[in-house]
């Protein structure tokens, strides 16, 4: 009478073994990412603002970053600049050991519909959504709208 039982039980065990794997490699895959240099210049009309911040991935799994939202700003987009021109932009990559780098000129958060035109000394919530990762908040300074961060591209004007 104990034969069948055995294998019930180790058939039960496998399953469960199974399950907490599946969650365990599922939760590995995630990339590591986290945002530097966030700010936002303090904005010059009342309805649009920009955000420029980097986010960096450290693992070996790529990621995208997807859409943004804020309690400041009816809608929140990602933009690309392509010489004069805004348009939205897709997904945006994180390479795997690499970064994503939205600043002036380039690609960047656009900030439409403003319930109020944060002024220089504030700090923005934004919150970012990727493909793999959960979303982040980034809490972004406002600057003044004339702010360069500090970079190898701004050092070498900075000389004139």
């Amino acid at each position: 009478m104990r034969r069948p039982i055995v294998p019930t039980l180790v058939m039960a065990g496998c399953l469960t073994l199974a399950g907490c794997g599946g969650s365990a490699d599922g939760a590995d895959a995630a990339p590591d990412l986290s945002v530097r240099a966030a700010y936002m210049p303090q904005p010059v009309t009342d309805s649009l603002a920009a955000g420029y911040l980097t986010v960096v991935n450290e693992s070996d799994s790529s990621d995208d970053l997807v859409s943004a939202t804020s309690d400041i700003a009816g809608d929140v987009t990602v933009h690309q600049t392509s010489g004069q021109k805004m348009k939205e932009a897709g997904p945006l990559e994180i390479p795997a050991g690499g970064r994503l780098v939205l600043e002036s000129g380039s690609n960047h958060l656009m900030f439409e519909k403003l319930k109020h035109r944060p002024k220089e000394g504030e700090t923005v919530s934004v919150k970012l959504r990727f493909t793999k990762t959960d979303p982040i908040t980034v809490e972004m300074p406002v600057k003044s709208a004339t702010y360069q961060p500090t970079s190898a591209h701004s050092s070498s004007t900075s000389h004139h």
